[in-house]
This record gives C-alpha cells, structure tokens and sequence, in this order.
C-alpha cells in the first residue's frame, strides 16, 4: 500500500469519527422532552382530573335525579353532559396506569381502541352538549316567546339524541384508524396523531372542522346576539343579565382555553411527521410533540369547567344541592346570626354616644 493511499485513509477514518462524534453530541443535546412530559405530566393531570371529575359529577348525578323536579331541557342536557364526563371518568385510571408504566399496555388492541375512542367521543360530545346550552339560552333570551316551548322536556331529549348520533359518527372511524406497535418489548397504545399521518392528516382536519369550528362559529353568533340583546332588552332581570353573561363567558372559556390548544397541537404534531425534517431540527418534533401532550389533558379540563354550569343552568341546581346535603339549615342559622349582629351593631353605637 502506498503511503499517499494511507494517508487518505487515515483523513477519512478521522473525517468518520469526527462525523459520528458530531453527531453522537448532537443526539446527546436532542433530550426527549416529549417522553418525560408523558411520564410524569399525565398521569398528575389524569389523576387530579379522575379525583374531582368522578366526585363532582357523580354529586351533580345524584341531585339531579333526586331533588330537581320538574326537568326541563336544560335539565336533560346538563344530565347527558355529567353522564358523558363519567363515561371518561372509566378510561383515565387506565390511562394513568398505562403512562405511569412508560408507555406498556397490556390490555389488548379492543380495549386501547376504545379508550382512545371514549377520549374524542367527550371531547366532541361536550361540544356538542355546550353548543346546546347556547342554542337553548339564544332562544330563551333573544325570542322570549318561545322560551316556554324550548323548556319541554321533549326538545332536551331530541337535542341530546341528535348530539349522541352526531358526537358518535363522527369518532367511530377511530376504531378503524388507530393501531399498536411494539418497541423494546413494549406494546404502544398509540394516540390519534401519533398514528399513521397519511391515515389520520384529513381525519383530523374533518374532526377539527366539522366537531370544532362549527360548533364555535354557533356558539360565537349566538352569545353575539345574546349580547346585544342584554345590552337593550328591558324585560330581563338584573340576576338573570348576570347569569347569562356567566354563562357566555363559561362556555366561551371552554372552547377557547381547553379545545382551541389541543386541536392547533395536534394539526402540528401530525404536520410534522407528515413532512420531511432534518436531523438537525429533531428538538422542532420533540417540543411540538410535548406541546401537544400538554394540550390533552387542558382539552378534558372542560369537565371541571363543566360544573359552574349546573348552578347557571336555571333548573334550581343550586337549591336542590343545598336540600340534598342539608346546607340549607345551616345557610339559614348563619343568615339569623349575620342579621342579629348587623341589628344590634347600630343600637350600640346609639348607646355610645348618649352616654
């Protein structure tokens, strides 16, 4: 062998382990943030969200059932709200369990399908039911001469039927999208964007569509012109003015705060492993895919914005509860005592200054 020929060799033998080395550090600087955010973040939300979605709705269950009488439309809707929140409430010990284990199920591809079903089918059947509650109020407050036909029981029931069949053609192609794969052992119960790309880009374009944007244009245009109804209308009272805008500005905060991230997160998260990124952008995939793992658990949060909603939604949830739990004897002794010390107060004073 010549020596210019070893010498050769020798640049690229030192070009190659330069190389691997560069890119050895750059992998090491490349931290998947994305995984320690699904380890620890999930399964501390799921939990949190478990503990005070199962005690909450189950509580609001139970008043409504038992207390509230007569039920109006509303009353139907906010029962099939509480009842889809607890419907979730089934999936999220074994979400947490299967996130606590680092990404291993072990239950089967059926029951990893249906979990994941379960999860969109709250989310857009929220959606729904909240897009209901405007539409309802919009009747009630912009033409009050139909608001007692809108409160028969009957209109409850065909909206929340209607919203079931719609919430459920628009999820179940989930059963047919979602798949399982093994790495390292493990068995993946995977998500709806970390799925096939091609198969899931336009689904979740017609899901963001079609069960989001909708739904938010419905609910904008109808608190619109609820708006300006409260704003001249002098035939609504002062404490239904007040509860109405609540009301707007619950509903409103659930679109905007927990739908609107996670629906932007999981275009972007699909977008970027649809499309060709370089190597040297490997954190741009795992800081959106973290993002998106964050968004999830803000998206389901709606179940505990979903509670304010059973004291504004005027079928006296409020005084039920307070009969339920016997809160009621106790508001009242606390009435009594707040008004003898507000009486007797000024007759001291009284006695102060003729002495």
């Amino acid at each position: 062998m010549s020596q210019e020929h070893f010498n050769l060799t020798e640049k690229d033998g030192k070009r190659s382990i330069m190389s691997n080395n560069s890119r050895n550090d750059f992998s090491d600087n490349c931290t998947d943030v994305d995984n320690i955010v699904k380890r620890y973040y999930l399964p501390a939300m799921y939990g949190a969200i478990f503990i005070v979605g199962v005690t909450g709705n189950t509580t609001a269950l139970l008043v409504y059932l038992v207390k509230v009488r007569p039920w109006k439309s509303c009353t139907i809707i906010m029962v099939n709200l509480a009842i889809t929140d607890l419907l979730f409430m089934i999936c999220l010990p074994f979400l947490t369990y299967y996130y606590v284990s680092n990404d291993s199920w072990m239950l089967g591809s059926l029951l990893c399908r249906f979990i994941r079903f379960i999860f969109h089918f709250n989310l857009y059947g929220s959606i729904l039911f909240l897009s209901c509650v405007a539409i309802f109020r919009y009747v009630a407050v912009v033409h009050p001469l139909h608001m007692h036909k809108i409160k028969q029981k009957r209109w409850g029931i065909v909206a929340c039927l209607l919203a079931w069949i719609v919430a459920i053609a628009q999820v179940s192609p989930i059963f047919n999208l979602f798949e399982m794969n093994t790495v390292d052992n493990k068995t993946n119960c995977l998500d709806l964007a970390s799925n096939d790309p091609e198969k899931v880009w336009p689904y979740s374009w017609v899901l963001t569509v079609l069960g989001y944007l909708v739904p938010l244009v419905v609910v904008c245009l109808c608190y619109w012109r609820i708006i300006v109804v409260l704003k001249t209308g002098p035939h609504m009272g002062s404490k239904k003015r007040l509860r109405a805008r609540r009301l707007i500005v619950l509903i409103l905060t659930c679109f905007i705060v927990c739908f609107l991230p996670y629906h932007v997160l999981r275009a972007l998260r699909i977008y970027t492993r649809l499309v060709y990124i370089p190597s040297n952008s490997c954190m741009l995939r795992h800081g959106v895919h973290a993002a998106y793992i964050i968004s999830r658990p803000i998206a389901v949060l709606n179940i505990i914005f979903n509670m304010p909603l059973y004291t504004l939604s005027g079928d006296c949830f409020k005084k039920a509860f307070m009969e339920l739990f016997r809160c009621k004897p106790i508001l009242t002794r606390t009435e009594k005592i707040v008004r003898v010390a507000v009486i007797r107060e000024p007759s001291t004073n009284i006695q102060d200054q003729s002495s």
